[in-house]
């Protein structure tokens, strides 16, 4: 069983994946990608001069702030702003206060001098050093010495004099310019309630010194005042896609400065949008890869798939370039005619469904890059909303059972689909329609679906025939019985033929129920078998009118026969040059199951057999299709053997070998659901009860009964 077991080893690697081929593909993807965006990203650079006219309008091509206009703004503002002033009520207590103080500092001065010989003068400096220093406040030798002269009873009537003046002047609110004349009129209140002219002037004196702004400058509230007038200005941008200067419009200092700061002057050369493109265009090949490793999708068993995706993609790119050259023509709305369904349509018919949908959203990436000659920035909004729609009404409609019948009538879906997507993008623009123009773009959407059904119809047979794909019309020419190796089935192995047929419709009928392609299971039923006819009296349905040769083998002899046909099989396709599809059949139609009938006789036989040699090497089945195909053979083969099949027996058959299956993991590799397991168990069913009803035994004592069964009536 060594053989066995290298055989094993080679076939657990599905499909063709050499890693540096698929880093390749994703390699030339990318390249493909970048080369196709490389000139739509390239900074768009001006030769123009002072007092020289504009070759043509030059808008700008990002948003950037005019800073140099945005402070002659911020300035305008805060000159506007007039200065916060605050009413102190606080400050005519305070001085009131003052006044109590020089009078009481007299009285105590009078109280201590009152022994003391020194001069006058002596006092009066004494006196004035003290109010410096309680009250930082210089006054008048002359009324100095008029309060060291009067008695205590006179202070008081001064005192009170000068601050009830104080108080009725500093009781309203008094700015720094209304000082002067505030304390001419305390002096007056004054001299009016006092009569001893000498204490009247010392009071006024006194009174008009300590009147002082109660109405100040606020800086706190002033400077809360600017940050919020600052705040409020709108700095002056230069917006993404303005109208910079019109053509032949001069070029003065202010249109040269604004073209500077766009960058549309700066010659230096910037690697930023080459480094942004590469990190742009990474991330569209990461995409790729990761759904080509991720999912059950072709892409990731194939290496032709990828490198088929990739051609695919290149042609979506040449087909948006071309029509963006096209564009620079100034015929208004000709971009609507691009044919961008024709990528997801080719690849919804030649990979899969998933597939067609996923890259809908990538082709509407790039074309937005491709397409922004129109955009003010690197990415034409519009257009990717237009492909995407236009991309994914083709996919839609087709199904994810495609069919070239549909793929005409896909066409008229897309173009209204498209129609529907630039009369959107009018009425969201709020301008009004001129017919003409509208008419005009509604004719190219229109003409790109029809465009893209028909290139569709020209490229498909190419692809077809150049990567030997499945198509429906290939399907029905491979079930054609006249087929070579449908013949050598037929003549070789007559027995495992009928078995195919047997197969082949039970297989059809569950996928149908499931929604996947039951002609595909229906030509890989066919062939599924192929191997056998290497050796064909080696398998039961064709041992007929001869021994069973296994009764003269060993187990392990007999094991490694009835393993080696499905690969067999497999090789004879392949030298057929058959799709690899039909060839997946022949590989994994019994997966890794065991072969329990030698296996078990081998440990009967006390050979202490290795599990591993008597399993198929595989692999498991990868897609639906051969999925149901794998368990449509064990059931037609178990039910064929069973003695007077009923309903009950077929249903519980079905259940058993589906169980057995799924415990056994040959489910793990393909998507196929638990609720579609159960469709496929339940259509096998009633398929069988079809075929192995019960029927009614006619007595044979009437001629016409007799007649009636001789021509085959039954039920």
């Amino acid at each position: 069983m060594t053989a066995n077991k290298n055989k094993k080893q080679k076939l657990q690697t599905p499909g063709t994946r050499h890693r540096s081929v698929r880093v390749s593909l994703f390699l030339l993807l990318g390249i493909l990608l970048y080369v196709s965006m490389l000139d739509n990203v390239q900074p768009e650079q001006l030769d123009v001069s002072l007092s020289e006219p504009a070759p043509e309008d030059i808008r700008s091509p990002i948003t950037v702030e005019h800073e140099a206009l945005t402070a002659e703004r911020e300035q305008a503002a805060l000159d506007e702003l007039d200065p916060s002033y605050v009413h102190r009520n606080d400050y005519v207590l305070m001085q009131t206060e003052k006044i109590n103080t020089v009078f009481e500092l007299a009285t105590e001065f009078q109280a201590e001098d009152a022994d003391d010989t020194s001069s006058v003068d002596i006092q009066v400096e004494q006196l004035q050093e003290t109010l410096e220093e309680e009250m930082d406040q210089r006054l008048p030798e002359e009324t100095l010495e008029i309060l060291l002269d009067e008695s205590e009873e006179q202070l008081m009537i001064g005192r009170d004099a000068a601050r009830n003046a104080v108080h009725e002047v500093m009781n309203e609110e008094l700015a720094v310019d209304d000082v002067p004349v505030a304390r001419e009129e305390a002096e007056e209140r004054v001299s009016m309630s006092m009569g001893n002219s000498q204490l009247q002037n010392a009071s006024a004196d006194i009174a008009s010194h300590m009147v002082t702004a109660n109405y100040i400058y606020d800086d706190e509230n002033t400077a809360e005042r600017r940050e919020e007038a600052l705040d409020e200005v709108e700095p002056v941008l230069i917006r993404e896609g303005e109208l910079l200067a019109e053509e032949g419009e001069i070029i003065d200092a202010e249109i040269y400065e604004q073209l500077n700061l766009t960058g549309l002057l700066d010659d230096d050369f910037s690697p930023f949008p080459y480094l942004g493109l590469l990190l742009f265009v990474g991330m569209i090949v990461a995409m790729v890869a990761f759904y080509a490793t991720q999912t059950s999708s072709p892409l990731r068993y194939s290496n032709q798939a990828l490198f088929l995706y990739v051609l695919v993609f290149f042609i979506m790119l040449a087909t948006m370039k071309i029509m963006s050259v096209l564009n620079l023509f100034d015929m208004e709305g000709i971009l609507w005619v691009t044919p961008v369904a024709l990528g997801t349509m080719l690849l919804a018919q030649l990979l899969s469904y998933r597939v067609a949908l996923y890259t809908a959203v990538l082709l509407a990436l790039a074309g937005s890059v491709i397409f922004n000659g129109e955009a003010t920035g690197n990415f034409h909004a519009t257009f990717m909303v237009y492909a995407l729609f236009s991309g994914l009404a083709g996919v839609f409609f087709l199904g994810k059972t495609p069919q070239i019948a549909k793929i005409l009538q896909s066409g008229v879906f897309i173009a209204l689909m498209n129609a529907l997507t630039v009369t959107a993008f009018y009425f969201l623009s709020n301008v009004p329609i001129v017919l003409e123009s509208y008419g005009l773009e509604i004719g190219f959407a229109v003409g790109s679906g029809f465009l893209a059904a028909v290139l569709t119809l020209g490229f498909l047979p190419f692809f077809e025939t150049g990567f030997n794909i499945l198509s429906k019309t290939k399907l029905i020419e491979l079930s054609n019985a006249n087929q070579p190796l449908l013949r050598k089935i037929l003549l070789e192995a007559p027995g495992t033929y009928h078995h195919s047929v047997m197969v082949a419709n039970l297989s059809e009928a569950a996928c149908e129920a499931i929604g996947t392609n039951g002609l595909l299971a229906r030509v890989g039923a066919y062939y599924h078998d192929l191997g056998k006819t290497k050796r064909p009296q080696y398998f039961i349905e064709n041992q007929m009118k001869i021994g069973n040769p296994h009764e003269r083998l060993s187990p392990d002899v007999s094991a490694q026969i009835i393993i080696d046909h499905p690969y067999d099989g497999a090789r004879m396709l392949e030298a057929h040059n058959f799709p690899k599809q039909i060839v997946d059949f022949a590989k994994e139609h019994h997966g890794t199951t065991l072969l329990k009938y030698f296996y078990h006789k081998a440990k009967e036989k006390d050979m202490k057999p290795d599990e591993a040699d008597y399993r198929y090497p595989g692999p498991k089945a990868r897609f639906k299709e051969s999925a149901v195909l794998g368990v449509a053979d064990s059931v037609e083969a178990a039910v064929r053997s069973m003695d007077a099949p009923t309903g009950e027996k077929i249903e519980k058959l079905v259940n058993d070998i589906i169980r057995d299956r799924l415990i056994d993991g040959q489910f793990d590799e393909c998507d196929l659901t638990m609720k579609e397991i159960s469709i496929v168990a339940n259509t096998m069913c009633e398929t069988l009860r079809g075929t192995f009803h019960s029927r009614i035994e006619y007595p044979e004592n009437s001629e016409g009964e007799k007649e009636k069964s001789a021509n085959g009536d039954s039920y």
